[in-house]
């Protein structure tokens, strides 16, 4: 084999080597940057998921405080109702021991 056929060999075993490297280091800049995106990407996702939990969280006790509401005016309501059954109940009441006591 000549010598210029061993020179073309080696300098293209030198260049593969090269372009393997080059390969190798885009290989790892492309992961780096892939879990750089992905470390983005959920960092937002989580950002916005908590966000929405916060809107969540308003919105239910917003709709906790309204029902509540809406429980205490219907209870005040009855409570309003049994005393008035009661103070007729009590008038009732006294009317007919009167009307024993005088009657007899």
């Amino acid at each position: 084999m000549s010598f210029e056929a061993i020179k073309g060999i080696s300098d293209a075993e030198v260049l593969g080597k090269a372009r393997i490297a080059e390969a190798e280091a885009k290989a790892r800049q492309m992961l780096a940057d892939a879990e750089e995106s992905g470390k983005a990407a959920l960092l937002a996702a989580n950002s916005r998921a908590e966000t929405e939990l916060k809107a969540l969280r308003e919105k239910a006790d917003q709709q906790a405080a309204e029902k509540t509401a809406a429980l205490e005016r219907e209870m005040l309501a009855e409570a309003d109702q049994l005393r008035q059954r009661a103070k007729q109940k009590l008038e009732d009441a006294a009317a007919l021991v009167v009307e024993r006591i005088v009657g007899d």
